[in-house]
């Protein structure tokens, strides 16, 4: 029945949405994130679709806390053959007030993280001689953004990861994909608007071409797409899900 895929950051906004949808594709999922309770309920309710969900509390810039989160979920699901890295976190400061520990803190979870969860899975993948690697990175890597330097360094280096780790994997049936959302409708995004970080999302949404602001299960629907089966020939790629920006 559908294949085991990992879920970081999976407790609500992006990361949940990609969970759900997995579980509607038929995989059993394991959902990870910093907020224990958070996650617990988002397994629950999978649960109770009838889904084969499991919840785990991991900081991701804890190495031998993802690996003994990865050990429960070969335990109670199997080998990992999917893992989408969604946990991360955002930060506004002029660039002159970023401190050593502000920059370290942000590479050790936004790329570090990545790293952990992507290189603890990779077994499994290699020796099933298939897998599925999707990143989620960020339209500000591919941009720039003021008063965010240590951000948009932390998802650049997830996209040279993947593509990296693309031709690397290659030759073993591994895909590895990164998606840099958009301007997102999520928990992380509405808490900067209410800080003055960000302008309204209404505001945003009336400037994209498309002219809405984008929901979480758009970014879940295109990673699911390319976890399937039927993207096995898509590697290496950054999959822009931003409404029409940076066309």
């Amino acid at each position: 029945m559908g294949r085991v895929a990992v879920v970081t950051g999976a407790a609500s906004g992006m990361g949940l949405a990609v969970g759900r949808h997995l579980a509607g594709a038929g995989h059993r999922v394991a959902l990870l994130d910093l907020d224990g309770d958070g996650v617990q309920r988002a397994a629950d309710d999978l649960g109770a679709t009838g889904a084969q969900a499991v919840g785990a509390q991991v900081d991701v810039t804890d190495r031998a806390a993802v690996d003994d989160a990865l050990r429960k979920v070969r335990a109670e699901l199997g080998p990992v053959e999917i893992v989408v890295t969604s946990a991360g976190f955002d930060e506004f400061r002029p660039f002159t007030d970023i401190t050593v520990e502000a920059w370290e803190r942000m590479l050790a979870v936004n790329l570090t993280g990545t790293f952990h969860c992507i290189q603890l899975a990779v077994p499994d993948m290699l020796a099933a001689q298939w897998g599925r690697i999707v990143t989620i990175s960020s339209s500000s890597a591919q941009s720039g953004t003021t008063r965010m330097a240590h951000y948009v360094a932390s998802k650049g280096g997830v996209i040279g990861l993947t593509k990296a780790l693309a031709l690397e994997l290659a030759p073993h049936g591994i895909t590895v994909n990164t998606i840099p959302p958009g301007f997102i409708d999520t928990p992380m995004a509405r808490r900067a608007e209410q800080r003055g970080d960000l302008p309204s999302i209404d505001a945003v949404a009336a400037r994209t071409p498309v002219r809405r602001a984008g929901t979480p299960d758009d970014i879940a629907a295109a990673c699911a797409f390319l976890c399937s089966e039927q993207a096995g020939y898509i590697t290496g790629q950054a999959l822009n899900v931003n409404g029409g920006w940076y066309l």
